[in-house]
């Protein structure tokens, strides 16, 4: 590989089954449900509607667009509607009891395997995520036992809204499913978009989606870290997928400030100390077992990424969602990136991913599908005009 090339792994990329075919993946007992359900399926995303819908599946397509678009390898979350979900995985809310929760098992299941056959067909180039839910323990725990012993990467456990019925994650509940992903060493990935409470019916839902979504995304980490789950699981790793990253910094220097004044003078205000205050200072477990996947970053998101560190996040270009980097990735380096550091720019595009997802660097340097160094380096001319991708803003409001 000639050193004069970046190598890009994609913190975010997204992927799945078209719906006849989850179908080979369900127990035979539901295939009449799910005929019966995918009869009356009305699909809720317009890119899942266009031709275009088939780069989640075909090999060929994907990877033309992706390796034009200069991306050697990819995190794979999912995007296609899996068999008895009312809308994709990453919005969808946790299942209720009962039937609804066996159908959906399966489907979830279906689709893991899918996924697991998928990235095989390239390997080393996908690291899929294996997706489970917080309703069963011991299922959860099967499925992370099954991933590790067939080639899937991850997991993914989505943050969970207050209102759904199960435990919030700080929960001593879940500590099987953290004692399982250490074990197998697969990082619990969480993508922004889920955790958000019922708004069904409120006024300018859509945009109140959009102001909501980052706090109950986002809280996940503080529930994580304050919960004492990193303190009881030292070996696991968490990723934090398009949540942007310029938040981060002054949530762990707001949880520091109140852990300091609790050790110290043993109270925040009228609020005494908690008789299980943690060890160490919340940002030391951040430091050591958080990670953030930052999706199209903008110029204020790169000078964000410095302050947080370097070493902490990983690139993803949103293939192939309208507002990710595609077809636009080189030129959306050269915006947001163009003055940085060589080194730590292939740390940030390449070097964090593959230890956390153990890929082969060099196999993936070997192909030389990057841009070139000197490319990226050269600042932006102009801004392509045919692309919804906010790379290309100026500032996206996330640094705060």
């Amino acid at each position: 590989m000639g050193q004069d090339r970046y190598t890009i792994i994609s913190a975010d990329g997204h992927a799945g089954a078209d719906i006849p075919g989850y179908k080979q993946y369900l127990e035979a007992r539901f295939h009449d449900d799910f005929e019966a359900w995918a009869a009356t399926f009305v699909n809720p995303f317009t890119d899942l509607e266009d031709p275009s819908r088939v780069r989640n599946w075909d090999n060929e397509v994907r990877q033309a667009e992706l390796e034009a678009d200069w991306q050697a390898a990819e995190i794979i979350f999912p995007n296609t509607v899996p068999p008895f979900f009312p809308t994709g995985q990453l919005v969808v809310r946790p299942p209720a009891s009962g039937l609804e929760h066996e159908q959906r098992q399966a489907g979830l299941t279906a689709h893991n395997r899918w996924l697991a056959e998928w990235c095989a067909d390239l390997p080393g180039r996908r690291v899929g995520l294996a997706q489970i839910f917080p309703n069963d323990i011991a299922a959860a725990v099967r499925e992370i036992e099954w991933a590790a012993e067939n080639g899937l990467k991850g997991v993914l456990f989505s943050a969970i809204p207050p209102d759904a019925g199960v435990p919030a994650l700080w929960d001593p509940v879940y500590d099987p499913i953290w004692a399982a992903a250490q074990d197998h060493g697969l990082p619990i990935n969480q993508h922004g978009g889920a955790g958000i409470p019922d708004i069904e019916g409120a006024p300018s839902r859509n945009m109140l989606m959009l102001m909501e979504v980052p706090f109950f995304a986002n809280r996940s980490l503080w529930h994580l870290v304050l919960g004492g789950v990193f303190e009881r699981f030292p070996g696991l790793k968490f990723i934090m997928t398009e949540q942007a990253v310029g938040w981060v910094p002054g949530i762990l220097a707001k949880m520091d400030m109140y852990w300091q004044m609790m050790s110290g003078v043993g109270r925040v205000g009228e609020l005494p100390a908690d008789a299980d205050l943690l060890p160490h200072a919340p940002s030391t477990y951040f430091h050591r077992n958080c990670w953030m996947g930052a999706s199209m970053p903008s110029p204020d998101e790169a000078e964000a990424i410095k302050v947080l560190g370097v070493d902490r996040v990983m690139w993803g270009s949103d293939y192939p969602h309208k507002e990710g980097t595609y077809p636009y990735s080189l030129e959306a380096l050269q915006h947001s990136f163009h003055d940085w550091d060589e080194a730590d720019l292939r740390l940030l595009l390449a070097g964090t991913a593959a230890e956390i997802y153990d890929l082969d660097l060099d196999m993936l340097d070997a192909l030389d599908l990057g841009p070139l160094v000197a490319d990226v380096a050269t600042p932006l001319a102009e801004k392509p005009t045919d692309t919804f991708s906010m790379a290309f803003s100026e500032r996206r409001g996330l640094t705060s």
